[in-house]
């Protein structure tokens, strides 16, 4: 009798710890970049006007990899036409490099994130809004109904 209820008691941790790390490794899988394009996809951006945006997010791909950095960009008649980067002092500089999208065009945004964007280096971006973000849907409250009725 007590074998089982070890085995039992140490089955039931040993599954509830394995449920516990894939959860952790789920979300571990996702990279900067992919966690705010879930997000947007979830709850959706609003609209990004003409401005000059001081919080985005600016992701670089290179391959399989993805390296995020802060920024402020200014979009021009819905397009993006400056690029910044920020230092970890706060101080600024001017992305140099021309860039465009994938067809050679100024790059656009689309629910809060631009399309890939390329510079004559070939270096692949995108820039994430992450101010645009709209907030979590409020969730019904679920009404518990006594045992003693």
């Amino acid at each position: 009798m007590k074998k089982t209820l070890l085995l039992a008691i140490t089955s039931i941790f040993l599954f509830s710890a394995n449920s516990t790390f894939a959860q952790d490794e789920e979300s571990k899988d996702l990279n900067c970049f992919e966690r705010y394009e879930e997000a947007f996809k979830e709850r959706g951006s609003y609209t990004i006007s003409d401005n000059i945006y001081r919080n985005v997010m600016i992701s670089f791909f290179e391959g399989d990899e993805v390296f995020c950095v802060r920024g402020k960009v200014r979009v021009e008649n819905g397009y993006i036409s400056t690029i910044f980067y920020y230092y970890d002092d706060n101080t600024e500089e001017l992305y140099g490099k021309k860039f465009h999208n994938l067809k050679s065009e100024p790059p656009s945004i689309n629910n809060g994130i631009s399309e890939m964007i390329v510079n004559a280096d070939r270096e692949k971006l995108k820039v994430v809004f992450v101010d645009k973000l709209k907030p979590k849907r409020k969730k019904l409250q679920q009404m518990t109904i006594p045992d003693n009725l």
